[in-house]
């Protein structure tokens, strides 16, 4: 079964095709980092006017890439949300449109479900059930994973995102767009005890995430410093605030494998990508014997290959999309 996989739910452009569901053919992004890093973030309207641009070229060249033609393709799987609605249009429109004028299925595919099933895009993959953790900069929320269709929300952001918040410090420190990379770089020469940045635990039992108070116990700092005269360290306000946001997620995660007596655990988002939450999850992993699987870097942010996989898992079991169906802000999860 040949599945095209479309993604287009904020500022990357993506097509991939992928062969019963573990073999993919090809893989192309779009990114517009280098249009939208001057404004310090996504601007909605841009980003979609760039879709209209991209859709056409990036999907004939993944269909290319692939070495297959079109009237091969059995399935067409397409993000139909989270995201901005802007965006979503562009490939979903484009989806139905080739679904109709080519009479090929298609399936609408939460982007968080591409997340969730990202890792079987690798050869370590986990067995089910299994608690996983997407970290992004839409989201950042604790899954129980029990099959390929079966996932149930264990506990969720209740304001920032985890991507969210580097974004937004990393605006603060004048750093630039995207914030995560930048901060993780500079975290790298920094002393991740210099400074005792708040943990939002919440609850005793909460499995919740709240990054608010974090952001703004960085921006108090950053007035306080800058009202005394004294310096910004910032590679070790990056190190500092770095390790706050992993210590919360990484125990959060692994209090969730506990509770469900899960013995894997998957991270996976674009903030999955950042190598110091990759590190600690791996070390409290070994050390509560769980067995940590992370989907290689470039499956972690926004991609294709992600909503192939899912839409090659729905049309098995033979779902598929009205075409009066529409795209949507907020996951369904």
């Amino acid at each position: 079964m040949l599945i095209l996989g479309i993604e287009s739910s904020c500022d990357e452009t993506a097509a991939a095709v992928l062969a019963n569901g573990d073999t993919l053919l090809s893989n192309v992004i779009n990114s517009q980092i280098s249009i939208h890093e001057k404004y310090g973030g996504v601007v909605p309207e841009i980003a979609s006017r760039q879709h209209v641009k991209n859709i056409f070229p990036v999907v004939a060249e993944a269909i290319k890439q692939a070495g297959v033609s079109l009237d091969q393709i059995d399935g067409i799987a397409v993000t139909q949300g989270p995201g901005l609605i802007g965006s979503l249009l562009i490939g979903h429109c484009f989806a139905k449109a080739l679904s109709l004028v080519k009479k090929i299925p298609y399936a609408g595919i939460d982007h968080l479900t591409g997340h969730l099933l990202s890792v079987f895009l690798s050869d370590d993959h986990p067995e089910f059930p299994y608690i996983a953790m997407i970290a992004s900069g839409g989201h950042s929320s604790i899954f129980h994973v029990t099959s390929h269709s079966d996932f149930r929300l264990m506990g969720r952001t209740r304001d920032d995102a985890a991507g969210e918040a580097f974004d937004k410090v990393a605006k603060l420190l004048g750093l630039g767009y995207p914030g995560g990379p930048v901060i993780s770089k500079l975290a790298q020469d920094g002393n991740p005890s210099a400074i005792n940045f708040p943990r939002a635990w919440l609850d005793k039992e909460s499995l919740d995430f709240s990054f608010s108070g974090l952001k703004t116990a960085v921006a108090s700092y950053v007035y306080q410093q800058n009202k005394n005269n004294l310096p910004l360290e910032i590679p070790d306000i990056c190190a500092s605030f770095q390790e706050a946001v992993v210590e919360v997620m990484v125990k959060k995660t692994m209090m969730a494998a506990q509770n469900t007596d899960s013995e894997s655990v998957v991270i996976a988002g674009g903030v999955a990508a950042n190598p110091r939450l990759r590190q600690a999850i791996s070390e409290e992993g070994k050390n509560k014997g769980v067995k940590i699987f992370m989907p290689p870097t470039e499956f972690c942010t926004d991609n294709a290959a992600m909503i192939a996989l899912a839409g090659y898992y729905q049309f098995k079991e033979k779902a598929s999309l009205r075409y009066d169906s529409d795209v949507y802000s907020r996951s369904q999860f």
